[in-house]
């Protein structure tokens, strides 16, 4: 029943043809440092000599102690203000000094000297302690370097006068005319921190960095660190171009190659569905897209890309499976295009399997912040990781863990592209068939109200597949959705059903076998109808088709049959449908002729459960209804099994009551 073939459309191979051109242009235009290693390696590659000259840089722990040393020596920034030197002469005038009055001209002089060296607060005083011991002053227009200790504070300058005149209230006249300027002192601050070296020194073309077997020690990983970065930004490809295209050609069609073998092994019937079929190489190419862009104009953008967008944006149109397979293959791109490809590839892969895991539980407003602070977690904890094997000083780089920041929040802010991507691309998501099987939506209302019989039927196919639909990895969403529409037909006609037909009516009493037959089978055709009125997406549409195939009104063709009707003439019989071809419609299929059937049992024992399911399986395989499906044998037989014991669940029988004695 399982069939796969190679599609020989060539609308198939176009597309392919269309993605492997956007490779070749998209693959990286420079040689890449392909070394990998680590401090407390073995050099296993050959001897390696410098190229080229290049500057070695420092490590990210010698820039940080740097940085350290020139916040310990800020260099505080005072301004001078003359107004209070006059202001202090002032108050001077205006205090009687008593029987000191003939020192006023030493008490003046002695103010004068003060405020020739400069006075500033004893706060920042305080302060400059620990810091500099060196005040930048502002005087004249003249920037002036002078040592702390020889400027007065305010304290000691009080302490100077007070020990040389015992004059009440003298020294409270004293004020700093140097004013601490905080905002130059944090300009020049960051200034002399912005002039920090990344460099020290440089390495000459021709000298050996590292030997054959050597061991890779701490100075040696900065050598190979500064190398690598040289030869990354400006090593361009010194070999023939036509090497280059021709090489990045073979790398392109090896990735085109394996996306059309996953699509063909995991469900090669996508080939037919062609709106999933170009979706899924339009998803491959926007993740394509991105690590070009982040390798050709900055590599820390690689951490800021919402790449676990991809797996989202597979998992609402697709089954879980394929999602990993296509989610693992669309990550192979930042494999080959970033410098640190691996470590992002891990990142990118657990993160994403985690975000496909979560998302289903955290989708729905707000919560989907949830999913995004879940997967930040896991990408910082890779990352700390990998950190841990390379060495703690790298952990010093907290700006990759904010572009990990952005890149989950950006992930909450691409999700709603999902709904244009469905509109575009005629896909029907996970949550719009969560949607649909929502009871209370105005078609299901109108099931439930006209015809109770059939939406009560219509809730136990639901439950009986989706238990069927688990058991072999079939898509929920989907089989339930199309198990509440497959008979909405019936809406038009609800007395023509037998579980709907009022107490003491008889619809087809009057009726030939061959007209009751025909009435029967409209409501395929009546389904289709309201479907299109009410705009439900094709995939209900199928299950509405295909939910009888191609079978026939058994009960009215024997009948018809029994009453001497002629064997030629039974085309009116069968409904005029089509072939289930995927497991969620032969479910449908055989869950709604399994459910009703099962209402006509007297008895609901094991066996003769048992005995129905496999009558009606085996019938329908034998009618060639399942002849295009896409499903195993095995399947099949796992279908049985939970079906029976779905139906004996759902029949068991009841512990009988005993009745009350009355009381004498």
């Amino acid at each position: 029943m399982e069939k796969k073939y190679f599609p020989k459309k060539f609308r198939v191979y176009l597309p392919l043809l269309t993605l492997l051109i956007l490779l070749v242009f998209l693959m990286p235009r420079v040689s890449k440092f392909n070394y990998d290693y680590k401090k407390g390696d073995t050099w296993m590659y050959e001897t390696l000599v410098s190229q080229f000259d290049f500057p070695i840089l420092k490590t990210e722990r010698q820039i940080a102690e740097e940085v350290d040393k020139a916040s310990a020596s800020v260099v505080p920034y005072y301004k001078h203000d003359a107004s209070v030197f006059r202001r202090v002469m002032e108050n001077l005038n205006a205090i009687q000094l008593g029987n000191m009055e003939s020192s006023r001209q030493r008490i003046a002089s002695e103010l004068t000297d003060i405020y020739s060296r400069g006075v500033i607060a004893s706060q920042a005083a305080q302060k400059d302690s620990s810091a500099s011991r060196i005040l930048l002053v502002q005087r004249d227009r003249k920037t002036l370097k002078l040592p702390v200790d020889e400027v007065y504070t305010v304290a000691s300058a009080q302490r100077r006068i007070d020990s040389l005149y015992n004059v009440a209230g003298l020294s409270r006249i004293i004020e700093p005319d140097l004013l601490f300027n905080q905002h130059i002192t944090e300009l020049m601050h960051k200034e002399s921190i912005d002039n920090i070296s990344k460099t020290r020194g440089v390495f000459r073309a021709g000298q050996t960095i590292i030997a054959n077997g050597d061991i890779v020690t701490a100075e040696v990983e900065q050598l190979l660190d500064s190398y690598k970065a040289e030869y990354d930004a400006n090593v361009g490809y010194d070999s023939n171009p036509v090497y280059l295209w021709l090489g990045n050609t073979l790398i392109a069609l090896c990735l085109v190659v394996l996306l059309f073998l996953a699509i063909y092994y995991c469900n090669w019937n996508i080939f037919t569905q062609y709106n999933k079929y170009l979706y899924l190489l339009m998803i491959f190419s926007l993740a394509a897209l991105g690590a070009s862009f982040a390798a050709r104009f900055n590599q820390d953008i690689f951490y800021m890309i919402p790449f676990t967008l991809v797996a989202l944006y597979l998992l609402a149109f697709f089954k879980k499976r394929m999602v990993f397979i296509m989610y693992f293959i669309s990550l192979i791109p930042v494999l080959l295009f970033a410098s640190a490809g691996v470590e992002l590839f891990v990142i990118y892969l657990v993160a994403g399997t985690v975000g496909m895991f979560v998302f289903e539980k955290f989708n729905r407003g707000w919560l989907q912040f949830v999913t995004a602070f879940i997967v930040f977690l896991v990408m910082v904890l890779v990352w700390t990781a990998f950190r841990f094997v390379e060495g703690l000083d790298s952990l010093r780089n907290y700006g990759v863990v904010i572009d990990m920041a952005l890149g989950s929040l950006l992930l909450v802010a691409g999700y709603p592209l999902i709904y244009l991507f469905e509109k575009i691309f005629m896909l029907v998501s996970a949550s719009k068939l969560v949607e649909l099987s929502d009871t209370s939506n105005k078609l299901l209302r109108m099931l439930a109200d006209k015809t109770p019989g059939t939406f009560q039927h219509s809730l136990q196919v639901m439950n009986l597949a989706d238990a069927a639909a688990r058991s072999i990895d079939a898509y929920v969403p989907l089989v339930r959705a199309g198990a509440l529409y497959h008979d909405i037909g019936k809406i038009a006609n609800p007395q023509c059903f037998t579980e709907n037909e009022t107490p003491g009516v008889r619809f087809h009493a009057d009726l030939s076998p061959k007209e009751s037959a025909q009435e029967i089978i409209r409501h395929v055709s009546d389904g289709l109808a309201l479907a299109d009125k009410y705009g439900l997406p094709q995939v209900i549409k199928d299950f509405i088709q295909t939910h009888h195939g191609t079978t026939s009104t058994a009960y009215f063709l024997n009948k018809y049959l029994n009453d001497g009707g002629d064997a030629s003439d039974v085309a009116d019989f069968y409904y005029d449908g089509i072939k289930p071809t995927t497991k969620e419609q032969v479910i449908l299929m055989l869950c709604d002729t399994i459910e009703a059937a099962s209402r006509s049992l007297k008895d609901y024992s094991a066996e003769s459960i048992s005995s129905l399911v496999d009558r009606i399986i085996e019938g329908k395989v034998e009618q060639g209804q399942l002849s295009n499906a896409d499903i195993s044998l095995k399947e099949l037989n796992t279908l049985k099994d939970v079906i029976k014991s779905y139906l004996m669940q759902m029949h068991h029988s009841r512990v009988a009551y005993p009745k009350r004695k009355a009381k004498k």
